[in-house]
């Protein structure tokens, strides 16, 4: 179930979703249960009213970095409508779909991984100073952040091919909602990959940090009504089992922001599964939360 919301994040962390044409309409609501992965062959891809790069590289089975990089698209990657996407290139090797089935694959050459950074004091996302100093997480992640989304379990040592792009530190973490926090974030790795906090259903779940929508639906299996939030190149969140969805993809969202409602979609209990994520990977909300 790892696998899947790492897809999905994998594509959330390039693409921010945004509608297609200039006049700026909501992209489609697309349930991808029902869509057939990979269904589209060709070397181009016309662009259709709603679509997303986040739709045409799981209808095409490419990986969202490659897309971005074959038509020299920038942030925020809007799409126009008869817009032709190329789907491959000559000077790169597109050989990491979007998503995948296959067995482990074993990595045979290794980088130095690196942390992600402390988070920062100063609070400028909830526009407060904090007093208590934010503690550093020091999970190891991939720096080849797009190999981390892959169906397939590889190494977290892969190779790296670029450096990560430049962002604007996430200065400040608030806690999702209130409550007892009673499962524990695991490395393992049939571990739990965030912290499940208990509470009351239908009390609020906010933006734990500045940033934009980049999923608010229930497609994804287990997560129940779930919604990630892109905070920049590096971080997002994830909050899953909701009852009711505030915002939509696209939207931009701030610090402390109700987004959600908690409930018990996708699971026995009422509790918010959260989970921060750096560069694809897993790491312990509580070295982030004050």
């Amino acid at each position: 179930m790892d696998k899947i919301l790492r897809s999905i994040i994998g594509i959330a962390l390039i693409a921010a979703l945004v509608g297609c044409a200039p006049s700026g309409f909501s992209a489609k609501n697309r349930d991808y249960k029902q869509l057939d992965r990979g269904s589209f062959r060709g070397s181009f891809y016309e662009v259709d009213k709603g679509d997303t790069l986040y739709y045409i590289a799981y209808i095409t089975d490419r990986n969202v970095n490659n897309l971005i990089r074959f038509n020299n698209l920038k942030a925020p990657y809007t799409l126009r409508v008869g817009q032709r996407i190329k789907l491959w290139h000559p000077d790169y090797k597109d050989t990491t779909p979007a998503y995948s089935s296959s067995k482990p694959v074993a990595v045979a050459q290794t980088s130095t991984t690196k942390s992600p950074p402390p988070a920062q004091s100063t609070a400028q996302n909830s526009g407060q100073t904090s007093t208590n100093p934010q503690k550093s997480a020091t999970a190891k992640v991939d720096q080849q952040s797009t190999k981390e989304y892959v169906g397939s379990k590889q190494s977290v040592n892969s190779v790296a091919t670029s450096k990560p792009p430049a962002n604007k530190a996430v200065s400040s973490w608030e806690w999702p909602t209130k409550g007892r926090v009673i499962s524990k974030f695991s490395s393992g790795e049939q571990g739990n990959k965030g912290i499940d906090i208990a509470g009351q259903r239908g009390q609020s779940v906010i933006s734990t940090a500045n940033g934009s929508v980049v999923y608010s639906g229930s497609a994804l299996r287990g997560y129940g009504n779930l919604i990630i939030v892109k905070h920049n190149d590096d971080y997002l969140s994830a909050y899953a089992h909701n009852d009711s969805l505030l915002v939509h993809e696209g939207q931009t969202v701030s610090a402390g922001q109700k987004i959600a409602t908690m409930g018990s979609s996708g699971t026995s209990g009422v509790k918010l599964h959260f989970e921060i994520r750096y560069q694809g990977k897993s790491v312990n909300p509580e070295r982030y939360l004050p």
